[in-house]
């Protein structure tokens, strides 16, 4: 029996539904995490081949972005449909969004194929560093089905209440690939692609595993026959799944700028030194990301069910833990910068200018809580043209053009980092008013309340 989140205390069900989610996410991140911290420590620290995998992020960043949209895109509409009591509409969302997760990955994986070498040259390799990114991209492109189907459709189990179900699928792929790496990255001496090779084989795993429950013992299953091109449920799952779509593939074409502006200005230890940074963002990021996807089916089911007082304390909730959790992330990262570079690599060249680096790119963290925040209410309650325009909003309206423009105003490789904590105040700022003056407010109208 699925979960009814419309009732019991609004705190406890989403830290119940949010912890297990921050604990998958975080063995999730692993699978990519550990590749760079070993790819980091080979050819005796040489940061050329963390470089070289760094290259990767955009090109896998971007097969995210359509496992996003078409996986999460459904997750609201799948939960709205089950808090109003339609569950023959909440299966068929979840097929829809499979079948086209099958489709679009199929598509992916031969476009990166074909296109491997001029799209690596565009995202700022170097000729010693190609050799790298190719390594590992040659077979990572091989498991594109495999990594969207895990990262799609693993949320539709948490929607339905199992969220530590959920995290265990992501433990189960993750440990695999903690073992799988070592052995072989160094014992079987496949260096960078033994690392692409482990990632696949845990993916397919986690993959299997997904699929198993959904069709036997989710309380909505997956069902073959919902397996399907529907024409209106597509066009709803790609409205609601817009504004995943915008902010993954916005964030891959941040990186292209950061990684082809950082080759110029400051040749490949830059762009090594931006892999890290994007490791150690990603780490941070965990929690609060985990907080929101929590939370977000658990808005969508009360506001299917019209309790749309419980909507308004989640968002609070969300707001208040999300604000001081940044504050406490900043301090750790500020106090402890060279930490977090000698996990991934000991080259002195890369953790001597990337103490600098940090301190600027982390500089008001605090604002993402407020982006998330806001860009989660919207998605959940399905304000698909809010949610859209606040993710191309931070990214592609503030952070590439800064991007591009800083470092070429003469401050070089300094303005490509200081572009991050610029568009993070003011793009999360944006984003939490205007949600609280439209669909906080709106809520307050549905619900008999003036203001």
């Amino acid at each position: 029996m699925d979960k009814d989140f419309s009732k019991g205390a609004i705190w406890k069900i989403t830290l119940s539904q949010s912890i297990p989610l921050m604990l998958a996410q975080l063995v999730q991140l692993l699978y990519n995490i550990v590749d760079r911290i070993y790819i980091g420590h080979m050819d005796g620290g040489n940061s050329t081949a963390l470089t070289g995998v760094g290259l990767t992020f955009p090109i896998i960043t971007f097969i995210v972005a359509f496992a996003a949209l078409f996986g999460n895109g459904g997750v609201p509409l799948f939960s709205i449909a089950n808090g109003a009591g339609d569950k023959n509409r909440a299966e068929r969302i979840m097929g829809n969004s499979c079948c086209l997760i099958l489709i679009s990955s199929g598509v992916l994986m031969l476009t990166g194929y074909i296109f491997c070498k001029p799209i690596l040259y565009l995202l700022g390799a170097s000729d010693s560093s190609y050799v790298y990114a190719y390594d590992y991209l040659k077979f990572y492109l091989a498991g594109t089905l495999f990594s969207m189907l895990t990262t799609g459709l693993n949320s539709y189990i948490s929607a339905q209440g199992f969220p530590k179900t959920s995290m265990l699928t992501t433990i189960i792929g993750a440990i695999l690939n903690i073992l799988l790496d070592p052995l072989f990255i160094f014992v079987f001496g496949l260096g960078i692609s033994g690392a692409a090779i482990a990632t696949v084989i845990s993916q397919i795993v986690s993959a299997a595993w997904i699929i198993s429950f959904l069709i036997r013992k989710a309380p909505l299953a997956l069902r073959l026959k919902n397996i399907l091109v529907d024409t209106d449920l597509t066009k709803n799952i790609c409205k609601l799944g817009t504004s995943n779509f915008v902010m993954q593939g916005t964030t891959c074409f941040v990186q292209i700028a950061c990684n082809s502006t950082l080759q110029t200005f400051g040749g490949d230890i830059y762009v090594g030194i931006m892999t890290v940074l994007n490791s150690v963002r990603d780490v941070f990021f965990l929690p609060i990301s985990g907080l929101v996807n929590g939370a977000q089916p658990v808005m969508s089911f009360n506001y299917g069910a019209k309790k749309y007082e419980r909507v308004k304390q989640s968002i609070r909730f969300n707001t208040l833990v999300g604000a001081a959790y940044t504050v406490l992330a900043w301090l750790l990262i500020v106090i402890f910068p060279s930490f977090w570079f000698r996990i991934f690599s000991d080259d002195a060249a890369l953790i001597a200018p990337g103490i600098h680096a940090i301190k600027i790119y982390f500089f008001g963290f605090i604002f993402m809580s407020f982006q998330f925040s806001g860009q989660s209410v919207f998605q959940a309650l399905g304000d698909a043209r809010h949610a859209i325009f606040f993710s191309l909003l931070r990214k592609a309206i503030i952070v590439i053009p800064l991007t591009l423009i800083l470092p070429r105003l003469g401050m070089g490789v300094n303005g490509v980092f200081i572009a991050e904590p610029v568009s993070n105040a003011i793009g999360g700022l944006a984003s939490y008013i205007t949600m609280r003056k439209t669909v906080y407010n709106k809520l307050n109208v549905q619900n008999g309340i003036n203001m």
